[in-house]
């Protein structure tokens, strides 16, 4: 029985097992994780004992296979490199686990601190009584990792002096306060409320005693000399303040005088201001008794811990309040004869020197308040050697094994909160493993005895031997794009529409408008052509408004807003007539205008529906599209109040702010500037109107000439090149992206129709417009490059730092590995192609945002260019995996006696390239994987976190790993298998880049979009994928076995 589970232990069937069992496993734990919080799943998963236990065996199995497929020769010894890489990383994650630690350092301005605070909470108990007259402590201490979503259980059983002891847990709260709870045993108390720091701080004052908030004294029902005297006297509040002051009743703003040492009535639910507080008695003195409570009203970051301290036959539970980064004053009970003094939360721990915060920086982008570019810590590090060093984001400052990172700051940006991390040796040892992984991983495909080589070789040979290419294909696709071109007749075409239409800026003249560079929101500097575009692509779906371009439009807005009020531009989505029935619109009418949505009030009529729409957790479709309709509503309103026009930089700004005309302040400009900023807009649209009627526009271009002046003269440190601006513009007009998907879809279906009519009659024709197609396409990924370039270009950064820049990465490297293999068969560059147009209309729905915003801090680095290209560009083998795997299906169902020879040939093919292609994408994924890793070690400290998102990387890399094996595993054997299982394991694709960024939560959140509702097509294919994989089964059982 021993030999036969030892046997078992080591065998590959085992090994498959814990393939399954490992990454299902750590699927779970992002859900739970975000669905709970991080701390249960590592208590339910990450950190369980038969998590780790897992790992062991996988180490255990490394080790066995190196042995057993003779790994440790020099042909083979890429494969050698990657088993003694997973062997490092798994035991550098130990000693992380295990040996290493981390915190935090908060660190005021000019303070300096060798201090840092625990990341793990810890339970302390001090317990002091006597021997023999001398008093004694005892010292018990050790780390808990504990959830109120978990089971939580420790019982410390110790002696004291002989003296026997326990410490039993009871329960545990998270996010509490402690709160007063009413008692009619317990003291009496008054609440007072005050926000000095901005935020809400509840305080309650005891009778009897003086209580001290922001070092003004109160006291209640104990007269004491320069203290605010609040008295209870037959029943009624007073108050007597050694400062003047006065109060406002909150229920009907009546104001009234606070005197100076005088005895007056205190009104409850008034706000009182004096002595430079302001401060409210919300309710009378009530008897209570503090407990501690869940806070239900604010975050609090503090935890509540309750554990039974017994000894010598008496009990006593004891309730403790802290959390990670925060450390209490002990709490002192007395129970039997012994004193014991407890606190929970991190512990405070010292460096073996100090550093001091000499400055901290956070710079902004543009004219904007919390738009955050970067922040910085300039610090002084204290210690044999002084030194002085910057740390900032991917900037970590590294001295004596202890590693600083630029972690968090103040709210008043005159702290900051380092992350410290001590990991040496389980660092290194992962490092090296990582290093030796990539250099494996690359021999795999280049050097050595290796599947990958034999896969090539093995191909060649098929290719000499087949006669001709013959491709049999069946696509079932289903696309419909329906627009309904309904259109008013001219005799109802309203007046308004009329004067827009009838004397509109030239194009030219509104080219040179477009040319203006405004600050958006976000800070960005852009041309007002990109505003513009957005507007009416966003508003109304379109790139024009009647024979209007985007310029004009714009143009013709800000001159005369009035006008656009009743201009039907506001598409309307099919399908929602609660919509229309509110604008007063037929369910046949794509557009409304702005004032549909205002009632004669100007009651906003679809402000219930958004309130309805916007408290929801999960929106439905019917409140999505009242959202959306907000916002291009929004939108709209924006372009008519003229605040998007922000051309004017206020001189010598230290954020570089510019402003448009309706948001001037009176010190924002000054003299001659004042003067400039107040007229020049007045000016040039009362100019425009008479160019407009003699068709020479040079005073209004003198104006605008002038507008670019002054933009260079103050703004010219955040004002983009023209070259910038005109590459933005051209981006602009041609929106290549967009188009780029129905031309992919055209081309790549009729070159699936030219090679199935290929299957049946060859001829040069065909062959021809075969090669037609495949040039075409290769002409379609040029442009997609250059639009790759182009955006880069313009944004100033890699193009795949938001979710849409992603998916149009995505599909290039879906095309671009179709080309790469498109030597071997022409079917992956028609299926390639076909993915793309897809992926390219989904980037396209409404809840992908294609605008150009600027990047997030942790975003800018190098790191951006290498990690996320590598991983993100590994989708496009394994998209390609999928689809040949969906191809070599059908060829395996329209088998028959008489094209089973030729099939067989095709799917061997097939399956060849299919295999190539997954081990090209896992050979991606895992070096792209490990490098964010690396990314995550030098940006916040830690190499391997837990995230959802490198945590279903690391899923994918295991499912896709345990395709690339099956061949060794009995029973999973056989071309049907694998390729049924490249499509499968696509799903995990999937769930990495869409199902992360949309369902669950962590650090990758500046790739999400909008919250979304699993789209009905993942149900359908679902469905498909497992009637393509029965019936096909049947068919390779009948003819392939």
């Amino acid at each position: 029985m021993g030999k036969k589970l030892i046997s078992f232990l080591i065998s590959t069937r085992f090994t498959a097992i814990l393939f399954i069992l490992f990454p299902l496993s750590m699927g779970i734990g992002t859900f739970i994780e975000s669905y709970y919080n991080t701390t249960t799943a590592k208590i339910l998963i990450y950190n369980a004992w038969w998590f780790e236990l897992m790992m062991i065996f996988f180490v255990i199995s490394f080790c066995l296979n190196i042995k057993r497929y003779s790994l440790l020769t020099f042909k083979k010894w890429p494969v050698l490199l990657l088993h003694i890489s997973w062997i490092l990383i798994i035991l550098g994650a130990g000693i992380t686990r295990y040996i290493g630690f981390e915190g935090v350092m908060p660190i005021r301005e000019n303070s300096s601190s060798s201090k840092f605070l625990s990341e793990k909470t810890y339970l302390t108990v001090f317990v002091d009584g006597e021997k023999q007259g001398q008093p004694i402590r005892r010292s018990l201490e050790d780390d808990l990792l504990i959830s109120e979503n978990t089971k939580n259980y420790f019982d410390w059983n110790y002696d004291f002096n002989g003296q026997d002891f326990s410490i039993e847990y009871i329960n545990f709260l998270e996010n509490v306060k402690e709160d007063l709870v009413e008692d009619i045993n317990g003291e009496s108390y008054l609440k007072i409320v005050e926000a000095s720091d901005g935020n809400r701080h509840d305080h309650f004052l005891k009778s009897g005693q003086v209580t001290s908030i922001h070092n003004i004294l109160f006291a209640l029902n104990k007269d004491t000399k320069g203290a605010i005297n609040i008295n209870y006297i037959d029943g009624e509040l007073f108050i007597n303040s050694p400062f003047e002051g006065n109060y406002m009743t909150m229920a009907d703003q009546m104001q009234g005088d606070l005197i100076i040492n005088s005895n007056q009535p205190l009104i409850l639910r008034s706000l009182y201001n004096t002595a430079g507080l302001q401060f409210v008695f919300p309710e009378n003195i009530t008897k209570g008794k503090f407990q501690i409570v869940k806070s239900a009203d604010e975050v609090t970051q503090q935890d509540g811990l309750f554990v039974k301290i017994s000894t010598l036959g008496e009990s006593k539970i004891v309730g403790l309040i802290g959390g990670k980064g925060i450390v209490n004053q002990p709490k002192k009970v007395k129970v039997g004869n012994l004193d014991f003094s407890l606190k929970y939360g991190s512990l405070e721990k010292s460096l073996p020197f100090e550093i001091k915060l000499n400055d901290f920086i956070a710079e902004k982008y543009p004219g904007t308040e919390k738009s955050y570019s970067s922040f910085m810590s300039k610090v002084t590090v204290i210690d044999e050697t002084i030194f002085d060093y910057d740390i900032y984001m991917n900037n970590i400052l590294n001295h004596k094994g202890y590693r600083f990172f630029q972690a968090s700051f103040d709210p008043d940006e005159k702290g900051t909160v380092l992350s410290v991390n001590h990991d040496y040796f389980g660092t290194l040892i992962t490092y090296i493993g990582y290093f030796l992984l990539y250099i494996g991983l690359l021999g795999i495909m280049f050097f050595g005895r290796t599947r990958f080589k034999d896969l090539s070789i093995k191909l060649a040979k098929l290719k000499i031997k087949k006669d001709a290419l013959i491709i049999f294909m069946i696509l079932f696709s289903t696309f419909f794009y329906a627009q309904n071109d309904h259109k008013h007749s001219q005799s109802v075409l309203n007046q308004t529409d009329s004067i827009i239409l009838k004397n509109p800026v030239s194009v030219e003249h509104a080219a040179n408008f477009g040319n203006l560079v405004i600050q958006d929101a976000g800070g960005r500097m852009k041309p007002l052509n990109t505003f513009a575009s957005e507007l009416l692509r966003k508003v109304s779906k379109s790139d024009t408004y009647k024979e209007l371009n985007a310029n004009q439009v714009l143009i013709s807005i800000t001159k005369n807003p009035l006008l656009w009020y009743n201009v039907p531009m506001i598409y309307l989505k099919r399908g929602n007539d609660s919509i229309r029935k509110i604008a007063g619109r037929n369910k046949k009418e794509k557009y409304a205008s702005f004032v549909d949505f205002f009632d004669d009030n100007g009651n906003y009529k679809i402000s219930s529906q958004l309130e309805e729409s916007y408290k929801a957790s999960l929106p439905n479709q019917f409140q999505k599209d009242f959202i959306e309709l907000d916002r291009k509503i929004n939108l709209l309103f924006s372009a008519f109040e003229g605040k998007i026009l922000r051309i004017f930089p206020i001189p010598n700004h230290s954020n570089n702010k510019w402003v448009s005309f309706s948001d001037i302040q009176p010190n924002d400009f000054n003299g001659v500037d004042s003067l400039y900023v107040k007229n020049v807009l007045p000016l040039y649209f009362g100019a425009l109107e008479n160019d407009i009627e003699t068709g020479d526009y040079n005073n209004s271009k003198k104006l605008l000439e002038s507008i670019k002046g002054f933009q260079t003269k103050y703004g010219y440190e955040v004002l983009p090149s023209e070259d910038k601006i005109k590459a933005e513009i051209i981006y602009n007009k041609y929106d290549i992206f967009k188009n780029l998907y129905s031309w992919y879809m055209y081309i790549g279906t009729l070159m699936f129709v030219f090679l199935i009519f290929q299957i049946f009659n060859e001829n040069k024709y065909i062959k021809s417009l075969i090669a037609i197609s495949k040039y075409s396409i290769f002409g379609l990924f040029i442009l997609h490059t250059c639009g790759l370039i182009a955006r880069a270009y313009i944004s100033g950064h890699a193009p795949w730092s938001d979710a849409y820049e992603s998916m149009i990465y995505v599909a290039w490297a879906t095309v671009g590995m179709g080309i790469a293999f498109s030597r071997k068969s022409n079917l992956t560059i028609a299926a390639t192609s076909f993915v793309a147009s897809m992926i390219l209309m989904i980037a396209h729905w409404n809840w992908m945002d294609p605008e150009i915003a600027n990047l997030v801090p942790v975003l800018d680095s190098y790191w951006l260019m290498i990690h996320v290209s590598v991983i993100v560009g590994s989708y496009g083998p394994f998209t390609l995996g999928m689809i040949l795997g969906i191809v070599s299906l059908f060829l395996i169902l329209i088998t028959n006696k008489k094209n089973k020879k030729k099939i067989k040939i095709n799917l061997e093919e097939l399956t060849i390239i299919n295999e190539l292609s997954l081990t090209a994408g896992l050979i991606m994924l895992t070096i792209g994987n490990f490098l964010g890793g690396q990314w995550a070690n030098e940006s916040w400290g830690r190499y391997w976190g837990w995230d959802p998102k490198e945590t279903w990387a690391l899923i994918s890399i295991m499912i896709y790993a345990f395709v690339l094996h099956m061949r060794i595993i009995p029973g999973l054997r056989g071309k049907w298998m694998f390729n049924l299982m490249s499509i499968i394991a696509f799903s995990s694709i999937m769930m990495t880049y869409f199902g992360v960024n949309f369902y669950l939560t962590g650090l990758h959140s500046y790739a999400s979009g909008d919250k979304v509702i699993t789209p009905d097509f993942v149900y359908y294919s679902v469905a498909f994928v497992f009637l393509l994989g029965f019936f096909s089964y049947f068919k390779h059982k009948k003819y392939f076995r």
